[in-house]
């Protein structure tokens, strides 16, 4: 069946251009909007599959938009937004609910939105498969971290905590992080798919949310129990040891890889450092990232994790995962949390 999709800018250009390259991708796009009550009133009329909305618009801009949409069965959203300003509505939008973040060029290069085709078809094919995110049940944080509590009186086996995910991504990881007390005893290394310029608001926001620390990754900066580094889009994350501390290396290379950064290089990094005592864990997301890092992480000894395909929006990365046979466990978001705690 092919994805039906809305087209919502207020760019007569951008609503050109991301309608011809999904038209020649092989969606059907059932219509555009111009600002965000005209997209309220499409999406009634047409019920697309997927919307791609701007997020700065006239009348209702597209956090309002997100806000309208049904609880039942709405459409799954791709935002299509510049970085820079923009960066912090983006992950607004995605903590509401959107998919994926596409990122669009600045307002003076708009003819650069044809070098954004092959992005914004796989964002809108991730989209069309995904289930959207089901919310945080009532005390589930709570509960999660009381369990927590108990576990944090055992000396840790684990030295560390690596964490990969994609699609979803915001939301599985927003919940497992709120989890953590502010002492949690490991290092939090994690790599979540984000356009460039929009992983740094992402852990200025979870760090606000959080007991932990929350920080983007940069060149030196230390792996320190209740402290967790995002990695910095555009590059990939390692962890590499200097003398008895273990800090994050920042490297553009390689640079061949589907994502950058990529699980795989966190992973496999972690493995080299910490062999045994690395604690992991893949979410949701399209694709294989994390299995090959993941398979290192087995081979030296440690524990992966993955989530289960109930509560994934994406049940790609976790799925290869299992099929290498090396996840320990599958679990709901729900409960991933409270299984770090007793694995510590």
């Amino acid at each position: 069946m092919t994805t039906r999709v809305l087209v919502v800018d207020d760019s007569a250009f951008a609503r050109k251009v991301v309608r011809e390259v999904l038209t020649r991708a092989g969606f059907e796009v059932v219509g555009i909007a111009r600002d965000g009550l005209e997209a309220l009133e499409k999406i009634g009329e047409f019920k697309p599959d997927v919307i791609t909305l701007d997020l700065v618009m006239p009348n209702l801009d597209g956090l309002g938009v997100l806000a309208a949409l049904s609880a039942v069965n709405p459409p799954r959203v791709v935002v299509v937004s510049m970085a820079g300003e923009d960066s912090a509505l983006g992950i607004a939008a995605l903590h509401a609910g959107a998919m994926v973040v596409v990122r669009k060029p600045t307002a003076l290069a708009l003819d650069r939105l044809y070098e954004l085709a092959g992005e914004l078809t796989a964002a809108v094919t991730a989209a069309a498969i995904a289930r959207t995110p089901r919310l945080l049940e009532s005390g589930a944080a709570g509960a999660l971290t009381t369990v927590g509590a108990t576990a944090l009186g055992r000396a840790a086996k684990h030295e560390v905590l690596v964490l990969g995910a994609s699609t979803g991504g915001p939301q599985a990881l927003t919940r497992i992080i709120r989890a953590l007390p502010g002492h949690f005893p490991l290092p939090v290394a994690l790599v979540l798919h984000l356009p460039v310029g929009y992983t740094q608001p992402f852990a200025e926001r979870l760090d606000r949310e959080s007991d932990v620390e929350v920080l983007e990754a940069a060149d030196g900066l230390e792996m320190e129990p209740g402290r967790v580094l995002v990695a910095r889009a555009g590059e990939h994350l390692r962890l590499q040891r200097f003398g008895d501390k273990v800090r994050a290396v920042l490297d553009p290379n390689p640079a061949d890889t589907p994502h950058r950064p990529a699980v795989d290089v966190l992973f496999e990094s972690a493995a080299e450092v910490y062999g045994a005592r690395v604690l992991a864990a893949v979410l949701t997301g399209m694709g294989n990232d994390g299995t090959r890092g993941a398979c290192a992480i087995h081979a030296a000894g440690g524990t992966v994790l993955t989530e289960a395909e109930h509560s994934c929006v994406v049940y790609g990365m976790p799925r290869c995962v299992e099929e290498a046979g090396v996840s320990a466990g599958s679990f709901g978001i729900e409960a991933l949390a409270g299984e770090f705690f007793r694995r510590l």
